[in-house]
């Protein structure tokens, strides 16, 4: 009893915020609630990022729900990534059960059936609304990473990024892109090389091959118009709530290098666009990743580092992130340190492997007298999780094993009638869902090449036509309008007419008198 008093005082002291705070569960010592005990979640804190971990099956989804209920309530806008896709259900109320009346019970609470204010998201062709960025937004050292480039071959990307701002010749989509790299290698190869520098074809080819890479994963549905404007995802609903936008990427599990693509444009248009705010009494938007593997899976060095700086620095824009994945050695270290809320469900002890990995998780938590925390990982229940958390002065709070509250709204997904209902009365879809296709470097530098190919067919032409009259007129000239021949006839002529001249008597020199005269 002394124990549960302790650990009572223990919770209380911990989890106890100044500002807005929102009750997420409740916490419990040998597998039971502890009455008065509430898990407090600070909104203030919420710009420090997050994880949410456990195996497959313990309820990690759900937990995200619930977080993205609170902070909706709280009127801060959420963005979700539905991998699997199982969160649209959030845009409809749910239903109440003997095991969720039992759980409110249990935590002091009446569960009330509600439903989300939502935007249904796509990279693809699914259906809701259109999430596109144009090449040139990515810029030449965001394309270079995520394309895995060396030095040489980036410096060559900047260069036809610096010449298509020269020119005006905007990039909007990857066959943009293409068609430049062509010409730089091919027609336009001499006139940069007089401004820019030397351009090797060898770079040229190895940038087009793994350009054609990520179009092999659908990345040319993602490049284009209309760009897909930030401020889009922070708007509050009329009710007040924050809105919830739900990015359906169901498609996208074999192709992560899309899915990284898209994340890392997205978080460096979220950092470039944000002001900076500081610490808000809560955060301006919060980003849910769920399946957050897919990020790091083929991300290259210097895509990691480029992710691990953003999540550094995003937090005083006001935005938090936070990664749902169901190991926590599949995010970095380096990213993993800047989560200042962990949610921890179980983890399944198959293997030596999986103890080894166990007991590395449980050293990343802070230590406590109440718990082995080891041992207790591998027996939490579905629904419940150790937590800590920051508070206010950026200190963790107590680690706890907190029974979590179920989700308000369904925890199942819509059906496809449902889902047009939704982007049917979205105030973005009409904004963002019609086809644009303007004049761009594609169109530009095809009819550049075409009108020069034109241009050089005149000449030809032209010139052969100048060659075949010459050739013409020659015949008609004939042997005799031959130069040398007409001199030779010239000399003729003139002997002969001397000849016949002295003959006559007129020609020559000047005869002597005659004899009778």
């Amino acid at each position: 009893m002394a124990d549960q008093a302790a650990f009572l005082e223990a919770v209380k002291s911990g989890y106890s915020f100044k500002g807005e705070a929102v009750k997420i569960g409740a916490a419990m010592l040998d597998g039971q609630v502890v009455p008065g005990a509430d898990v407090l979640m600070p909104l203030k804190t919420m710009n420090r990022h997050g994880l949410i971990a456990g195996a497959t099956g313990t309820g990690k989804t759900k937990t995200l729900q619930v977080i993205s209920e609170c902070l909706s309530d709280n009127s801060v806008p959420v963005l979700l990534m539905d991998i699997k896709g199982d969160l649209s259900g959030i845009a409809a109320a749910g239903a109440a059960n003997d095991k969720i009346n039992e759980r409110y019970q249990k935590l002091g609470l009446t569960y009330t059936p509600t439903a989300y204010p939502v935007d249904l998201l796509t990279l693809s062709n699914q259906k809701g609304v259109r999430l596109r960025a144009t090449v040139s937004e990515f810029g030449p050292v965001l394309l270079s990473k995520i394309l895995g480039l060396n030095d040489t071959q980036g410096g060559l990307v900047a260069m036809m990024f610096k010449y298509c701002d020269d020119t005006k010749l905007p990039l909007l989509d990857l066959k943009d892109f293409i068609k430049v790299l062509q010409f730089v290698s091919n027609e336009g190869k001499a006139e940069l090389e007089k401004t820019y520098g030397k351009i090797s074809t060898t770079s040229t080819g190895t940038i087009l091959r793994k350009v054609v890479e990520l179009q092999q994963q659908g990345a040319d549905v993602f490049f284009g118009e209309k760009s897909f404007e930030v401020d889009d995802l922070m708007r509050i609903a009329d009710d007040g709530r924050g809105m919830i936008s739900v990015l359906r990427v169901t498609d996208l599990q074999d192709r992560p290098k899309l899915f990284s693509t898209f994340m890392l444009q997205l978080l460096a248009e979220l950092y470039a666009t944000c002001p900076e705010e500081g610490d808000l009494d809560k955060p301006k938007l919060v980003l849910f990743i769920d399946e957050a593997h897919l990020i790091f899976q083929e991300a290259s060095d210097a895509l990691l580092q480029q992710i691990e700086t953003i999540i550094k620095l995003i937090r005083s824009k006001g935005v938090g992130i936070f990664f749902c994945t169901q190991n926590p050695m599949d995010v970095p270290a380096a990213v993993l340190g800047q989560l200042g809320l962990k949610v921890q469900h179980a983890l399944r002890a198959f293997t030596a492997a999986d103890r080894k990995v166990i007991k590395q998780t449980a050293e990343n938590y802070p230590e406590t007298n109440f718990y082995k925390t080891d041992e207790l990982i591998t027996q939490l229940g579905i629904g419940e999780a150790l937590i800590t958390m920051l508070n206010e002065k950026g200190v963790p709070t107590p680690l706890v094993h907190t029974m979590l509250i179920a989700p308000r709204s369904r925890m199942d997904v819509l059906s496809d009638s449902e889902i047009d209902g939704i982007v049917a009365k979205s105030k973005i879809a009409a904004k963002y869902n019609q086809i644009i296709d303007s004049q761009s470097a594609y169109e530009i530098l095809t009819d550049k090449l075409n009108e020069a190919a034109e241009k050089s067919a005149e000449q030809k032409e032209a010139a052969e036509e100048e060659k075949a009259g010459k050739k013409s007129s020659k015949k008609e000239e004939g042997f005799f309008d031959n130069p040398m021949v007409k001199q030779a006839g010239r000399t003729a002529a003139n002997v002969i007419t001397r000849s016949l001249l002295g003959a006559l008597g007129l020609g020559g020199r000047s005869r002597k008198k005659s004899s009778w005269f």
